[in-house]
């Protein structure tokens, strides 16, 4: 395959010459196929991507829109825009890239749309909105080609249903548009050519696999050559990891959570004692202050930067030399995406360093590392579309023309999310925007869209289009509540999802207090100091879940012996004495120990179903042992156990886990806490039937909650059966509580569950006993207190009489 003169010299000049990959993603797109490429980072992705845009522009010049970008990350658009800038500027080829994003100033934004360049770099939310105009035919007609990267990061979520509608779309206006994805990481390729397919035709898709790369440096970085009982974030190896910073050109430190990020740069400054430059990067931090940190890693002025998964994608700063992971990564998909921020260079080993917080993320550490070097990734799991999506879809089309349902419902169903849609579930959606449903029907503000005489439907009054494009969007922001006594006292802060999963007569910890829930409003949680003891664990910040390939892979090692031997001798003696002193879980089998300690009975079930299907499974078990008189005194959870503890002895743990649960607790939990009121919000807001701006000002996120509270008590009370109520239990069940995991986990469990009855602790069960009164703590002496208790449990397990 021969390239463009100019391509070839600038190849050229540099040494470098193709790489296969890149030049059969050149062979595909001049036979106008659509086409999937995965391949490692550092192999030319995004050059690949964009190799035949250029040859095309090369060898026929012209003017108008040729190739968009769609990036999931604002930030990976500038990114890309100044590392395709250079060559085009390198090769004197005269052609533009812009990007257009939220932050795209207005008067580029207009010009855009007259005089576009001719690749323009965007994200789904703003290709949505391009296409909501009239103009969007005149301006995407003679679109060529449309490049989604890091297609793994959105294709399965709520954007990437988006994003299939908009492509559906674009192939109307282009019906010679080529569709073009890149990754890094996909298990499941077919399923990725299927949703990138016109009409889900995976025969379409062209598959083109990269060249392989050096293999992975990993390590487990081990203080001491001990692991620590407790723990989930490595913090006690600041050290360590700072002398990993000091002899390595610039390092990335990785953290799962926001609050974790902040707590090991911190840890990291005091151990700083030759001062090097370094930084944190999370999406909680201004906008502002990302692009400082971005533009001094760029320039190499920093030596490391603690990061969350808001680097995870594809930003490319080539003198990066290591990656270290602070606990453990829990997918191996995540794992090597963050691995490859380290040298992004195809023949050279990227470094990366794992610090397990604990001993079952010591075995998860070691699983990660096994399924990287097996090449085995996470599974993608691919659902329906979401219908509050499709409802800001529907609106976007009408905001551009008039439409005939049929037609439109036609061009919905190819996109491959929607591809099973039923006529009445579209007119249900059409229903819903014409007037909000039969309960808001009495209100103009709902009334959106209006059939007319001739069939087709047309937008009801100009100011509705202005509300669509000021409002339209999938990222919903989340909101704290005001934790305060009923005289005013304010505590602090908690995330709203958090409180979402209270219900009154809850109790947790806060503020160093036993908190009693009494009441829930739209901005405040009202509180009263309580005698009786937490029950909740409370946790800020968002936990990713452990996939299930590390969790069956944790569990193998649990079952067979002969692998200990790979393992540190204080994690093979942990085993060992487990062994002796109770069992091990087989594959496939739920073990449930009970004992007593210190006048409490306690009831560890090990599930390794991951810390969210954990908490929700605390959640219900727990009312279930109250309507049982049971006595529950509360839970604790992590991604490889829950234990529950409580005044009475638990004789049969089964009763506790029949799957009639989610019949009867869930449901009533679901209703009662505000989970489902908080996934009503989120529909409400993307589905268009709640504003967050009208023109010159922004509601705050309390005055959304009101609105979409208020309309939430009507539809349950007049039309339970609305859209987006249905729209929101399915948010709640899939997303909030991962009842997916939940429900496998309780199908299986009366065939699979191994009860041993025991007079004392575990070895096992120590990792999350240790878990209990943590939220309390502060600092000082109460962390000395709880470091004596769990001696004194290591102390109990280890013990062979």
């Amino acid at each position: 395959m021969d390239l463009p003169q100019p391509l070839a010299q600038w190849f050229a000049a540099r040494g470098w010459r193709p790489r296969r990959h890149q030049l059969d993603m050149l062979r595909e797109g001049r036979a106008g196929r659509h086409a999937l490429l995965v391949a490692t980072t550092g192999a030319g992705k995004t050059l690949a991507g964009f190799l035949p845009t250029l040859a095309e522009l090369i060898e026929a010049p012209g003017e108008g829109l040729h190739t968009l970008y769609v990036s999931p990350l604002k930030a990976l658009a500038v990114d890309i825009q100044r590392n395709l800038v250079a060559p085009i500027d390198e090769m004197g080829l005269s052609l533009r890239v812009e990007t257009r994003t939220g932050d795209t100033p207005s008067d580029r934004k207009a010009r855009q749309r007259v005089k576009p360049p001719q690749i323009l770099l965007t994200t789904p939310e703003s290709l949505s909105l391009l296409l909501s105009y009239p103009d969007s035919v005149t301006m995407f007609e003679g679109l060529r080609t449309i490049v989604v990267d890091e297609v793994h990061a959105f294709a399965t979520g709520k954007r990437g249903d988006l994003l299939s509608l908009c492509m559906a779309r674009l192939q109307r206006i282009s019906p010679g548009l080529r569709r073009v994805a890149l990754s890094a990481t996909v298990a499941d390729t077919d399923g990725y050519r299927a949703w990138l397919a016109p009409d889900g035709d995976i025969d379409q898709v062209a598959m083109v696999q990269g060249e392989a790369g050096a293999d992975p440096d990993i390590a487990i970085l081990l203080p001491e050559d001990r692991v620590p009982w407790t723990g989930h974030s490595g913090r006690y190896a600041a050290e360590q990891v700072m002398a990993e910073i000091e002899t390595h050109k610039t390092s990335i430190i990785f953290c799962n959570t926001r609050s974790l990020a902040e707590l090991i740069f911190q840890d990291l400054w005091k151990v700083n004692t030759m001062s090097l430059p370094i930084g944190v990067h999370h999406g909680s931090l201004a906008l502002e202050a990302r692009r400082k940190v971005e533009g001094a890693m760029a320039s190499g002025r920093l030596r490391a930067l603690v990061a969350t998964a808001s680097l995870d994608l594809g930003v490319d700063w080539g003198d990066v030399d290591c990656v270290i992971q602070m606990g453990a990564p829990k997918g191996s998909s995540r794992l090597l995406q963050r691995i490859g921020r380290a040298n992004h260079r195809l023949d050279e080993s990227s470094e990366a360093i794992l610090v397990p917080g604990n001993r079952f993320e010591y075995l998860e550490a070691r699983a990660a590392l096994d399924a990287v070097e097996a090449g085995e990734l996470d599974p993608d799991l691919f659902r329906p579309g979401a219908l509050d999506v499709l409802a800001q879809h529907v609106m976007a089309m009408a905001c551009a023309a008039p439409f005939e349902a049929a037609a439109l419902l036609d061009e919905v169903r190819s996109a491959l999310p929607y591809s099973a849609l039923t006529e009445e579930t579209f007119e249900r959606v059409l229903g819903f925007i014409r007037d909000g449903g039969y309960s808001l029907k009495a209100y103009d503000r709902f009334k959106r869209l209006t059939q007319e005489a001739d069939g087709l439907w047309r937008v009801s009054h100009p100011r509705f289009i202005t509300q669509h494009r000021l409002n339209a969007g999938i990222i919903v922001e989340a909101t704290m509540l005001n934790v305060r006594f009923k005289n005013g006292r304010n505590l602090g802060k908690v995330e709203e999802g958090f409180a979402a999963q209270l219900s009154p007569g809850d109790t947790f910890f806060f503020a160093g207090l036993s908190c009693e829930v009494q009441k829930i409003d739209t901005e405040d949680l009202i509180v009263r100091a309580s005698s009786k003891p937490a029950r909740i664990p409370t946790y800020g910040g968002s936990r990713m879940p452990l996939s299930t390939n590390l969790a069956d892979r944790v569990r193998r090692f649990l079952a067979d012996p002969s692998e200990w031997p790979r393992f540190p001798k204080d994690v093979s003696d942990w085993l060992e004495f487990q062994a002796k002193r109770s069992a091990l879980p087989r594959p496939g089998q739920l073990l449930v120990e009970t004992f007593p300690r210190e006048g409490r009975h306690y009831m560890v079930a090990y599930s390794f179903e991951g810390w969210n299907a954990h908490q929700s499974l605390g959640m219900l078990i727990t009312r279930r042992m109250e309507a049982q008189g049971l006595k529950p005194l509360g839970f604790v959870a992590n991604d490889y156990a829950l234990a529950v503890y409580g005044i009475d002895k638990i004789t049969d743990p089964a009763a506790l886990f029949s799957p009639d649960i989610l019949e009867h607790e869930f449901v009533d939990w679901v209703q009662q806490s505000h989970l489902l009121k908080r996934a009503f919000r989120e529909v409400a807001v993307i589905g268009g039937l709640v504003e967050r701006q009208h023109p010159g000002k922004r509601k705050t996120g309390r005055q959304v909650t009101f609105s979409t509270d208020l309309i939430y008590d009507v539809l349950r009370k007049y039309e339970p059966t609305h859209l987006l109520l249905q729209a929101a239990w399915d948010d709640a069940r899939a997303r909030m509580t991962d009842v997916g995991r939940l429900a496998g986990l309780l199908d299986r469990a009366a065939e699979t569950m191994l009860h041993v009855d025991l007079d004392r602790v575990t070895p096992l069960a120590v990792p999350v006993l240790t878990l209990i009164g943590r939220e309390k703590v502060s600092t000082g002496s109460a962390d000395d207190a709880l470091l004596i208790e769990a001696e004194a449990l290591v102390a109990d397990a280890m013990r062979i009489d």
